[in-house]
């Protein structure tokens, strides 16, 4: 089965100074999405933003802003994410007691829905919720920081993932977030990832198309 790699440079690595012209850059380089964390001190140990910074960049690019809450109790923000323009939502399942009712409601905002699952955090529950998910986030460190080194003991379950997945006949995307560079993206991607957050990989470099290509064909030879 070919699969098309898509990449989404995460901002959170980016110059805050001058995020927009950034968001421009990384669509400019050939990004697929735009990838925003948003942490709420509370959940992960780190704060970031919320939906008036998405809203205040929402006009630099036409990508699909691909959000990623990393928050607790973020049924109260759905909506609020949702007004300020993200595409996609994902929601950590140790954040949501009630997985289902949560992304259920993304989808009635008009959005798409994503379930996230931290590096020691079980899969089990996902076929589950796969009805009503359109993204599954694979987190390969753990979240609340940039430019952390990627957990190899995360990739079984990637490969999983990708299994669940294929077995549901549904078109979801496997996403995998976390020390995603040139030399770990090959092995993501041959375990049956197809969207990357790459933050420092690509922010942390000169030539923004040029990271984003070696990203992308990585794993190339793994398809």
């Amino acid at each position: 089965m070919n699969r098309i790699i898509k990449i989404a440079p995460s901002i959170l690595s980016a110059d805050f100074s001058r995020l927009g012209e950034e968001v421009e850059a990384a669509e400019e380089a050939g990004a697929d999405f735009i990838h925003l964390d948003v942490m709420d001190g509370r959940f992960v140990p780190n704060i970031t933003f919320g939906p008036a910074l998405i809203k205040g960049i929402r006009g630099r690019s036409a990508l699909p802003f691909d959000t990623h809450l990393m928050i607790e109790s973020p049924e109260r923000f759905v909506d609020d994410f949702g007004k300020a323009g993200a595409d996609i939502l994902t929601v950590q399942v140790e954040a949501c007691p009630h997985l289902q009712r949560v992304l259920s409601q993304i989808r009635q905002a008009g959005m798409k829905s994503g379930v996230a699952v931290n590096p020691a955090t079980p899969v089990d529950f996902l076929p589950y919720v796969l009805d009503v998910t359109d993204l599954v986030l694979v987190m390969t460190v753990n979240p609340g920081f940039g430019g952390q080194s990627f957990i190899n003991g995360v990739a079984p379950k990637i490969a999983r993932v990708r299994e669940m997945i294929d077995r549901s006949g549904r078109e979801i995307l496997l996403e995998v977030d976390g020390g995603v560079n040139p030399e770990t993206a090959g092995v993501v991607i041959g375990l049956g990832a197809d969207l990357l957050v790459a933050g420092s990989a690509i922010f942390g470099t000169k030539n923004y198309r040029e990271s984003i290509g070696k990203i992308r064909g990585a794993g190339a030879g793994s398809l």
